[in-house]
């Protein structure tokens, strides 16, 4: 209670940015820091070469957006969040490969209300039943909204080009992106969490509606593929489903057959 109050008032006066921020690049020269990059330069090295174009959805900090870079690629990163876009346009105003848009994605354009969690912004978000029957339902509290621009994945791919690969975290509103896109994108990621694996699946049947895509999964942050192979949706929808499968968060990845 007492670490609630200190963040909300750090929150409120302005500070806690710079503080998240002072950390973020303490932890940065960390030996765990520089070998959980390598890590993910090398899991990504399967997807991205140099020169390709990657969607960054909800880039919140960038900690992907870097790694892609490294990988040689050029970037979109899209960040509706007031408080992360200020942090992203600081690291890549003038990166002649980051193009930063302040948007939300969904499946129509507009505005929308971005809920957010002062306590941990990386658990902001548009969903409802993320906030009310989600894992961090009972912990955490949106305590405020920020009116935010709404696009789409075709129209970003009208705007900036087809992307390589597509990654989206958007906490739990990933299905909603989804029905945004009527094209194929070549590789997707997007976040699953063991509580709405109904999501999950209506995000598989809706890039299936799309294109013929095999899928495998990472647990957590693990990046680490978890089937030895990858297989069809119907397969995959089965695996989720097992009894056996037991794992409470990653992320999906889809690449096009």
């Amino acid at each position: 209670m007492i670490k609630k109050s200190f963040i909300i008032v750090l929150t409120r006066i302005r500070i806690l940015p710079f503080v998240r921020r002072f950390k973020e690049l303490i932890t940065s020269y960390s030996a765990e820091s520089i070998q959980r990059q390598s890590e993910l330069k090398s899991f990504y090295a399967g997807f991205i070469n140099t020169g390709d174009l990657c969607f960054d959805v909800g880039a919140n900090m960038g900690n992907r957006t870097r790694i892609f870079l490294r990988l040689g690629a050029r970037v979109v990163c899209i960040e509706p969040q007031e408080q992360c876009f200020r942090q992203l346009s600081k690291k890549y105003k003038t990166s002649t490969k980051v193009i930063l848009v302040q948007q939300a994605v969904g499946e129509k354009a507009g505005f929308a209300d971005l809920s957010i969690c002062d306590q941990a912004p990386t658990i902001s978000t548009m969903s409802v039943r993320w906030k009310t029957e989600g894992r961090f339902s009972t912990d955490y509290q949106w305590e405020r909204s920020e009116r935010v621009e709404v696009s789409t994945l075709d129209e970003l791919i009208t705007q900036y080009g087809l992307p390589k690969f597509c990654k989206i975290d958007v906490e739990g509103f990933e299905h909603s992106v989804l029905m945004g896109l009527s094209q194929s994108i070549p590789n997707l990621s997007f976040e699953y969490m063991s509580e709405f694996f109904d999501d999950t699946k209506r995000c598989i049947h809706q890039l299936s509606s799309i294109a013929e895509y095999r899928y495998n999964c990472t647990k957590g942050e693990s990046m680490e593929f978890i089937l030895p192979d990858w297989v069809t949706a119907e397969e995959f929808c089965k695996v989720i489903d097992s009894p056996g499968f037991g794992v409470n968060w990653g992320d999906v990845y889809a690449r096009l057959e």
